[in-house]
């Protein structure tokens, strides 16, 4: 017996590990749809809530303390999501600085005996970090590659891509962060970040994990797309919170840069899950004070406080301002071009080669980094330390292994440094904060600058887009400080200003860089304040962040809508084409063919259509007595299967079904009917039907959408466009023009309010009473005359 347990065991590990996706297969299918336009690699998720029959019985069981119980469960996850996130963002930020503090120590207690013996060492550790990012990754969760920002933001506008949420790719993402950043490549942890707080808040609102046994029932409470796109848009936002203890950024960049769909209620919540991961970072980097996290000390959390640096600014320098916005948004264009074509090239040619090829590609790029960043500030000539200033908390040179400006690497004397090896032998929060610091006028030559821009910025194309996950914030600040620096030397020169500080200036080149690439505005803005500290900067951040992102889509499109076209998302931007205004509804679905079903229906019939095509959404028509056909709602395929698969409304009888006496039993759940997240749910090949269930029966009114939303044929496509946008729409009916109106709703007819001698709504409008004809028999309708007031407050 235990014998045959143990064989099961390994059969179904066996069959577990053959149905993860392997590159050949996953890379295959991304490259195929980066070709397609349709986006058949993906699935749309059902936003809209279907009110069917299930539905509504469902919702009249429920009374006001279910509603208080739902909204209070609402908060309370909200509340463990930002914990979570908060949690995540602590472990990655101390694995990443002790592993980074360790492998610097080590290096600089070698490099006393034998430089070449560091090197060895430095190379050896990066290449063993980047190894377990890149293995975790290709063996255990392919999905955890890359930043994961496309792929979220594809989940908020409607798309779902298989794999991106699930348990295995919160994990990857968290140790392939540490492995990759710790590792030394040119990625940051911040995009990871926000793919991990939406994977926590995925696994929340879906209750767990079945998979892997971890699915409390008591978790078990929302069923729906919708609602888990709510939960998912505060995980974004608590990534980005946890990223940059930035709180108030994190709301503005699920508003402004991740989601299509928001709500005054949403952004209370989102509110407070981002106040509650501050609130949790700040306790661990309170506890890590003690000197209990290691290395952790005043590194990891990217905090730049330069509120000590410049104060004011003149009129002059708003032209070397300007201009680097100019050259943010030239170099962001840029890097968002090169991007494309290499990783274009990586997913068509190299990656399709399988997990070796890819472990190599990553094996390789480390070693190429490692000897880049150790050898080229062999390179630099050693630079005297400055007079020390009585106030300054700087020391020149620092003790070796530790944080901080003025390195000193490969020089002759005590009191020398090396600048280049200042930005290289740090981590890359610490390399920002020494470009950003004030007090610190000619600690880097421009030699310096310029070549570690150059070598950076060819490193970070070279590197995002391989097997491991990769954020681009912060080595866009790195590249964008260090122009920004540059610039900010010519203008200390040129100005001979003792106020002007290049700390100012790298400051806005990071601000440039970001908005070039990513063109993001608002959140950016109040991100790069709440990093830095500094109110002051304020306007100057808006010029520089306008100004780039105007150049910069004069020739291409953000970083993350390019990636996700070529993952082949199919997003729906804020604004539709030009095109469109010139098309109608009919024309834009001239090309596809309707297929529907009856009311009721012959099994067979379901199979075979379901077999035949792959669409997954049905119109259901009844006809009358008179013969003629009516259109009484749409039936989901989902819906389908699970009809299908638990055979409990199969009849033997082809006559509908009675809802008006509520003689249906119930027979399921909603929640039965919602795909879980972030996968592929039921197939038509999962379903074993019998010769006897293919002569059955289906009654599909109690389980179709009878409110679907329809426009008319001649609506122009725009139009159309906005309205499947803004509502999160999956489905709509194209049908011809209506021949009779019955009513006209205004705003009147949406404003209610309750009577105090009643539990009834009353409505407030008199579009309700009967309509009226007048001697010449035209019909009327008073709310069609009411005054010009009124028809202003309708066409807001």
């Amino acid at each position: 017996m235990l014998s045959d347990h143990i064989q099961n065991g390994i059969e179904t590990a066996k069959l577990v590990w053959s149905r993860l996706p392997t590159s050949e297969e996953g890379e295959s299918e991304e490259v195929n749809s980066s070709k397609r336009s349709d986006g058949t690699s993906v699935e749309s998720l059902d936003y809209e809530v279907i009110e069917n029959y299930a539905y509504r019985e469902e919702q009249a069981q429920r009374g006001r303390l279910y509603v208080g119980y739902y909204v209070g469960v609402k908060w309370f996850f909200a509340l463990l999501i930002g914990i979570g996130t908060g949690l995540a963002a602590v472990f990655i930020n101390i694995a990443v600085e002790n592993f980074a503090g360790w492998k610097f120590a080590a290096t600089f207690a070698i490099i006393q005996k034998s430089y070449l013996a560091g090197f060895i060492v430095y190379i050896l550790i990066n290449l063993a970090l980047v190894f377990s990012s890149v293995f975790i990754i290709t063996q255990f969760a392919p999905a955890a590659a890359g930043s994961g920002i496309p792929e979220i933001k594809g989940y908020l506008n409607g798309v779902d891509t298989h794999g991106i949420l699930l348990f295995r790719t919160l994990i990857g993402k968290i140790f392939g962060s540490i492995g990759s950043v710790g590792g030394g490549l040119a990625l940051g942890k911040e995009g990871p970040l926000v793919h991990t707080g939406a994977c926590i808040a995925s696994l929340l609102g879906q209750g767990g994990s079945t998979k892997y046994h971890l699915s409390p029932r008591w978790l078990q409470v929302f069923k729906s797309d919708r609602d888990r796109r709510d939960l998912v848009t505060c995980g974004c936002a608590a990534g980005v919170a946890a990223a940059f203890r930035a709180p108030v950024g994190g709301v503005l960049f699920a508003l402004e840069e991740v989601t299509s769909w928001w709500r005054s209620q949403l952004m209370w919540r989102v509110f407070f899950t981002s106040a509650i991961v501050a609130v949790v970072v700040r306790t661990a980097m309170g506890w890590c004070k003690s000197g209990k996290c290691g290395h952790f000390g005043s590194g990891g959390f990217i905090i730049w406080d330069i509120s000590g640096g410049q104060d004011d600014y003149s009129f002059e320098e708003l032209f070397p301002m300007a201009i680097i916005g100019i050259i943010g948004g030239l170099l962001g264009a840029l890097f968002n071009q090169l991007t494309l074509y290499i990783t274009y090239w990586r997913r068509k040619s190299l990656h399709k080669r399988g997990n070796r090829v890819k472990i190599i590609e990553a094996c390789l790029i480390s070693v190429i980094t490692s000897i880049i960043s150790f050898g080229l500030p062999l390179l630099r000539k050693c630079s005297p330390c400055p007079e020390s200033d009585a106030n300054s908390d700087l020391e020149c040179p620092r003790p070796p292994g530790m944080y901080g400006n003025y390195v000193n690497f490969y020089c002759s004397k005590d009191k020398e440094y090396n600048d280049l090896a200042t930005i290289f032998f740090n981590t890359q929060d610490d390399a920002i904060r020494n470009l950003f610091s004030a007090k610190t006028i000619h600690e880097y030559s421009a030699q310096s600058l310029l070549t570690f821009l150059v070598m950076f910025y060819t490193l970070a194309v070279v590197t995002f887009g391989t097997a491991v996950p990769a954020g681009q914030f912060v080595p866009g600040i790195m590249i964008g400080s260090t122009y920004g620096r540059l610039v900010g030397m010519f203008v200390v020169k040129f100005y001979r200003k003792l106020n002007i500080e290049e700390g100012t200036y790298a400051l806005l080149g990071a601000a440039s860089f970001l908005g070039g690439s990513m063109r993001m505005t608002v959140s950016l803005c109040v991100i790069m304040v709440e990093i830095t500290n500094n109110l002051k900067l304020l306007p100057l951040i808006m010029l520089v962040l306008l100004i780039s992102k105007a150049v910069g889509d004069a020739f291409n499109e953000g970083l993350y809508e390019e990636q996700a076209h070529l993952r082949g998302i199919p997003l729906l931007e804020s604004r539709p084409k030009y095109h469109m205004r010139k098309m109608t509804a009919k024309e834009a679905c001239r090309r596809q063919k309707v297929v529907s079903f009856p009311r009721v229906v012959k099994v067979a019939n379901v199979f075979s259509i379901l077999r035949s095509n792959k669409h997954n959404g049905f119109p259901v028509v009844d006809h009358g007595r008179n013969g003629e056909a009516l259109v009484i709602g749409l039936i989901l395929r989902s819906h389908l299967l699970v009809l299908l698969q638990s055979k409990l409304d199969f009849q033997h009888s082809p006559l509908p079904c009675d809802l008006g006496m509520g003689s249906i039993p119930i027979r399921h759940n909603f929640s039965e009917f919602v795909k879980p997240a972030s996968s592929t749910g039921l197939s038509i090949e999962d379903i074993h039907l019998t010769p006897d269930d293919f002569e059955m029966y289906i009654d599909l009114t109690p389980f179709l959408n009878p409110s679907p939303y329809v426009v008319p044929e001649d609506m122009s496509l725009t139009k159309v466009y906005n309205l499947f946008r803004q509502l999160g729409l999956r489905h709509v009916f194209v049908v011809p023009r209506a021949p009779r109106v019955i009513g006209l709703i205004t705003r009147k007819d949406l404003l209610v309010e309750e009577n105090d001698d009643s539990a009834t709504v009353e409505l407030q409008s008199t579009s309700v009473r009967a309509q009226r004809s007048d001697k010449r028999g035209v019909t009327r309708n008073p709310d069609v005359e009411q005054p010009l007031l009124n028809d202003l407050l309708v066409q807001d």
